[in-house]
This record gives structure tokens, sequence and C-alpha cells, in this order.
């Protein structure tokens, strides 16, 4: 299964600390909108993305159709296929796709240790 680009989204507490603590580690803005309270941080092929308010915790984020620059992809499985792939798997998904949906979806798991996966498709 491809899971598209990756990043790891971050709850945090306040934006504009977190965005110069990761500008001094080498990081810089990509994308994102700090007045809305969020940003995503790129430093080489490593993308994080800064979430004030909207996050209990932080996330692991995987792009279905983006590569790591969020260019999209000629070819991808789309994250409805992907979601009827767990199923099948007997993986548990809190939230769900639409399967008689096309375009931009996202479904929302936990790994064993409670660590939550959003699969977020844009395209």
């Amino acid at each position: 299964m491809e899971l598209g680009a990756f990043s790891v989204s971050l709850a945090v507490k306040d934006i504009e600390v977190s965005k110069s603590f990761y500008e001094k580690l080498g990081f810089s803005v990509f994308g994102g909108d700090q007045s809305q309270g969020w940003l995503i941080l790129k430093n080489g092929s490593t993308v994080i993305g800064l979430f004030q308010g909207m996050f209990d915790q932080n996330i692991l984020t995987f792009n279905p159709g983006w590569d790591q620059s969020a260019n999209p992809l000629a070819s991808f499985a789309d994250v409805r296929d992907m979601q009827k792939s767990l199923d099948e798997q007997g993986v548990g998904i809190t939230t769900r796709a639409d399967p008689d949906t096309v375009g931009p979806a996202h479904i929302i798991l936990s790994d064993p240790d409670g660590n939550v996966i959003m699969l977020d498709q844009h395209v």
C-alpha cells in the first residue's frame, strides 16, 4: 500500500514559539496560514505540520496522491481503496471516507499503541 507523502502533524500550544524553534533546526515555512493556526514546515524532504488548537495529540499524516513537495502524482491509490483494503484486513477505522465520493477525503485510524494515523488525500 503506497501511502503517499509523510509528515508529522504536531499539536502545539503556541504556533509562533514552535515555528521559531523549528526554524532554528533548519525548517522553513512551506505552506499553511498562521492566522488560522496551522503551518507546514520543511527541511529537505522532512515535513512537519504545526497545528494550534486543532488536534489533541500528534498525528502521523500520509497524503495519498502527493510527493514530499505536495506535487500531485500521476497515479496513486485512492484513500477509499485503502479504506476498503484496511477493512478487509480487520483494521479499525475511527473516521471513514464516504466510499461513494471521489477526490479529496480522509480516514483516521490508530495503531495498537494509540498513535493516531491520518490518510489525508487532497487530490
